[in-house]
């Protein structure tokens, strides 16, 4: 696809997770919008995801076949629920259903609302590089050539399940595994540094045998660029450390660690989306 046309889809999706949780007063934003472009890169440049005769996703719990992501901090479903909807994997006006009562778009994923799309429920940190490790190496035994991709915070690799999955991946040379960090140095409750320092993380990566990689995660052409070189490892897994600022797209929330789990008032949502105008070919849900 096209880049002028990748980073429409990105404005639109920022103006998605502005106005769900919003709407709610409740939910994360900043990691949401800083990986923004990320996850449109992933789904309508980089996966090969199963599609029917028009175009339309086709999505099954066994993932043979085709390429897999897995979201391991689930608490930035908002970015990750809208672009399911933008890639046609439900109507886009269930964004508005965002952490209502009975609806599938709870706050973090759960497999148990069925939401296409979603294979494992995220939100407790540190699971998603075992189940996403546990996947390349599925794939590898059964002879399935696609790629397996996994997102992790930076607050997240002070989970130490983490370094566990770290240590398989490579001695199962899973070169068919790309991690990735989305190093935008903000948890909760303060700077990773302050919090709990996580220092070196691609030494610490190299050291257990992985591939390290980093890129400006909010240049898209960029992230095109590093996702396509992380498949060229094969017998080696790749982590790549995504440098984002927190709250991309929007000046008051770029770079604090504030609007991690903030929601904007009406005043402040209308200024972010008067400073994120609408594409041509795209609108609102």
């Amino acid at each position: 696809m096209e880049l002028e046309k990748l980073e429409g889809i990105a404005t639109a999706v920022r103006r998605d997770i502005l106005r769900m949780v919003a709407a709610v007063n409740s939910g994360h934003p900043g990691g949401s919008l800083g990986c923004t472009d990320f996850f449109v890169a992933l789904y309508f440049d980089i996966m090969r995801r199963k599609t029917d005769e028009n175009g339309n996703p086709i999505f099954d719990m066994d993932g043979r076949d085709e390429d897999l992501f897995f979201l391991s901090n689930g608490h930035i479903s908002p970015v990750w629920y809208s672009v399911l909807a933008r890639a046609g994997y439900f109507p886009l006006e269930e964004l508005g259903t965002f952490r209502k009562l009975d609806s599938r778009l709870q706050g973090h994923p759960a497999t148990a609302e069925h939401i296409p799309g979603v294979r494992i429920a995220s939100g407790s940190l540190g699971q998603g590089l075992s189940v996403a490790s546990g996947a390349a190496y599925a794939k590898k035994l059964n002879g399935d050539d696609k790629h397996v991709y996994v997102l992790m915070g930076d607050g997240e690799q002070q989970e130490g399940q983490i370094w566990e999955a770290a240590q398989f991946a490579p001695n199962k040379k899973l070169g068919n595994l790309t991690a990735i960090i989305d190093l935008n140095h903000a948890q909760i409750d303060g700077t990773t540094n302050n919090v709990n320092d996580n220092r070196d993380l691609g030494a610490k990566y190299r050291a257990f045998g992985w591939f390290v990689e980093e890129m400006n995660g909010n240049d898209m052409a960029e992230v095109i660029r590093t996702l396509r070189k992380a498949q060229e490892n094969p017998d080696v897994p790749t982590l790549i450390l995504m440098h984002t600022e927190m709250g991309f797209g929007v000046d008051y929330m770029v770079g604090n660690y504030k609007w991690h789990g903030t929601a904007p008032n009406a005043d402040q949502l209308q200024q972010a989306l008067n400073g994120l105008p609408l594409s041509v070919g795209t609108t609102d849900y």
